[in-house]
């Protein structure tokens, strides 16, 4: 089987990856390394930059993922900062900005960067419109998981299963796992 380095540090986010891309003979290796994360408002040129610096760290095929809930009231916020957000501010906190607002779309958006040592990184995005809850619900999923509604329930709420069938990420790597496949 063929060995993509997976550089990030959530353990969740690499079993989602495992799980699509077993389909088509990639297994997926976790690498904490990290990488250089350019603070800009998109989430293409953030993958971009990570994919090529982490492919050249490491001498190896990579992949990478940046990931961001983009909330319509609060005009994209926290878009390309929602870990960053998360971890400072919490769920709780952004329910208590979303207090009063009767807008309550957002966008789950994620973009898969790809790259090997000494080439051009390639881009698999994908998203998920949904709302964000009133509350939140769930004790599955990590992140915004719990705030984040499709079709009535949070992604908190689903099994995994079911996230995993309707997520950003998914679509994202169903993208890249469809490339794979063509190009190898």
């Amino acid at each position: 089987m063929r060995k993509i380095i997976f550089v990030t540090g959530n353990p969740h986010k690499v079993r989602e990856a495992s799980d699509i891309l077993s389909h088509v003979g990639i297994t997926v290796e976790q690498n904490n390394c990290g990488y250089p994360e350019l603070q800009e408002d998109e989430l293409e040129p953030i993958a971009r930059f990570g994919a090529r610096w982490a492919a050249d760290k490491l001498n190896r095929e990579v992949m990478v993922d940046d990931s961001g809930l983009f909330i319509e009231a609060l005009r994209g916020f926290p878009g390309p900062y929602s870990a960053y957000v998360f971890d400072t501010l919490g769920n709780a906190r952004i329910l208590k900005l979303m207090e009063g607002e009767t807008n309550r779309r957002a966008i789950f958006r994620c973009v898969i960067g790809y790259c090997r040592p000494g080439g051009e990184p390639y881009l698999f995005s994908g998203e998920v419109t949904g709302e964000i809850a009133d509350e939140m619900r769930g004790s599955g999923g990590f992140g915004y998981d719990p705030i984040f509604e499709v079709g009535g329930a949070t992604f908190g709420e689903m099994e995994e299963e079911e996230k995993n069938r309707l997520s950003h990420r998914y679509a994202a790597l169903s993208e890249f796992a469809r490339w794979l496949k063509e190009k190898y």
